[in-house]
């Protein structure tokens, strides 16, 4: 049996391959009903708002997503969690547009419901990447 730190860097490697195959289902079933998504410039998203978007990502002639997720610490207290990443996501459109590169970090509240830990909340601070010197 996975420990905690082990079930939470599954999720995140979950998370990734299910958003590069188009998964929104497996994707939706790793957040919390209360989850909420934070990013700048725009309000906090729930998680009705983030499953239309991720419905909408996976349509025929939606781009791609790809990307990888260094976790830099994990800290477990009770059924309570928090981490942070390092992201790095490609977006590719598929009407062959320059695919649009994004990185950064995010900070992550995760909770343990029924014994699975869920994303709960989450802030983004993915910008646009900087190009190689």
């Amino acid at each position: 049996m996975q420990n905690n730190e082990e079930q939470i860097r599954t999720l995140v490697s979950t998370w990734m391959t299910a958003t590069k195959a188009g998964d929104a289902d497996t994707v939706l079933s790793l957040v919390a009903d209360d989850v909420v998504f934070l990013a700048p410039g725009r309000p906090p998203m729930r998680k009705d708002e983030f499953a239309e978007a991720m419905r909408t990502q996976t349509q025929q002639g939606a781009p791609t997503i790809d990307g990888t997720a260094e976790i830099q610490e994990i800290t477990v207290s009770g059924d309570w969690a928090f981490m942070w990443n390092k992201l790095a996501i490609v977006v590719t459109p598929q009407d062959g547009s320059p695919p649009m590169p994004r990185e950064g970090y995010t900070l992550t509240v995760l909770k343990k419901q029924d014994g699975k830990w869920l994303l709960a909340r989450d802030a983004n601070l993915l910008a646009p990447a900087k190009e190689a010197a």
